[in-house]
Parts: structure tokens; C-alpha cells; sequence
């Protein structure tokens, strides 16, 4: 969008973890403020009227009218959390929060990398967005010591980590799916 600059990549003004996206990963997406021909975003544009706040918990008029149904449907990424994710922002300070994204962005790289047939990028991603950095580095305990992890195929790992994910996310009542909007 014409003039609205975003110098945080990772978190969006609006409680996106853009660092934590498929498409944003893949390059696909410059997030919003970057590169030319990006659609026009409503919330940046009320960035912009309202000083050009950098998120939107620094907004006197937040949480606004825009936030009604935010958390309602999905994207390519999940949005379930960013409502929490703005207040966990705003309570222990960007900095602290960007800390935590980075070291889950780690975590996703790790799942990436060696653990994706290329059928698990989704669940992958929504798994680091909605479990507490805590449980995942439960999962990666759960799969950094198996010597027996070694003699699995890609698929065997990849169906193996899935499984602690889900796991973990059925204690805690978390599906990890995108929610895509019907009609």
C-alpha cells in the first residue's frame, strides 16, 4: 500500500505472525507495507489516519469496529490468537515478543527442513503460530534424541512429528487447521 511502511516483517500491525506464514516463507507474500502492487489493506489505511501506528494496541480507538470478526476465518495463515497476540505484545513489549516468534520461527525452519514430505507446510505452520513456544520445544526434545528417527523414511518422520503436534494441540483443545471461510 502507497506510503504505509512496516519495518517489523515478523508481526503485523493488525496480530498477524507473518514470520510464521507459508507465503511469506516461500517469498509469495512481502507482507504488508512491502514490495509494489501489494493490495491495499483497510487496517493499514487506518494505520496511516491515525498517525501511522505501528500496531494496532497503540491505537487509543483499539480494539475498534475492525476487530469484531477478526479471529473469525483464516488466510493463509492462521488468525485465531491475534487478538491475544496484540495483547501478549502490548503487555511484555514488542522486543520480548518478537524474541519468542523468532525462536518458533527456528523451531518452524527445524520442522521444514527436516521433517516435511511436502504435505505438512500448513499444518507446520499453524502448529508454531497457536502452541506456546513450551510445547514445542517439548516436540523437539520428543524427536532430537531418537536414534530410531534415523532409519524412518521422510514420510514415517514427517507422519511421526505430526503426530506429537496434534497431540500436543488435542491437551490444549487446539485443531491445527485453517478455518476457510464458507460461501
Amino acid at each position: 500500500m502507497k506510503g504505509f511502511n512496516r519495518p517489523n516483517q515478523l508481526f503485523s500491525l493488525c496480530g498477524l505472525n507473518c514470520g510464521l506464514c507459508p507465503m511469506f516463507l516461500n517469498k509469495n507474500c512481502p507482507g504488508c507495507g512491502g514490495g509494489e502492487g501489494n493490495q491495499s489493506c483497510k487496517i493499514a489505511r487506518c494505520s496511516m489516519e491515525h498517525g501511522g501506528v505501528e500496531y494496532c494496541f497503540q491505537c487509543s480507538k483499539y480494539p475498534c469496529e475492525k476487530y469484531a470478526h477478526i479471529d473469525d476465518f483464516d488466510s493463509f495463515i492462521t488468525h485465531r490468537n491475534r487478538k491475544s497476540d496484540m495483547e501478549k505484545a502490548k503487555r511484555f513489549g514488542i522486543d520480548t515478543y518478537n524474541a519468542e516468534q523468532t525462536e518458533k520461527a527456528k523451531i518452524l525452519e527445524v520442522f521444514l527442513s527436516g521433517y516435511n514430505d511436502g504435505r505438512k507446510k500448513t499444518l507446520f505452520c499453524v502448529a508454531v503460530n497457536l502452541l506456546e513456544l513450551q510445547e514445542l520445544q517439548t516436540v523437539l526434545r520428543e524427536i532430537d534424541p531418537k536414534p530410531d528417527m534415523e532409519t524412518m523414511t521422510l514420510k514415517e518422520k514427517s507422519a511421526f512429528v505430526a503426530g506429537l503436534l496434534q497431540n500436543a494441540a488435542a491437551t490444549k483443545n487446539i485443531a491445527l487447521k485453517l478455518r476457510k471461510k464458507k460461501g
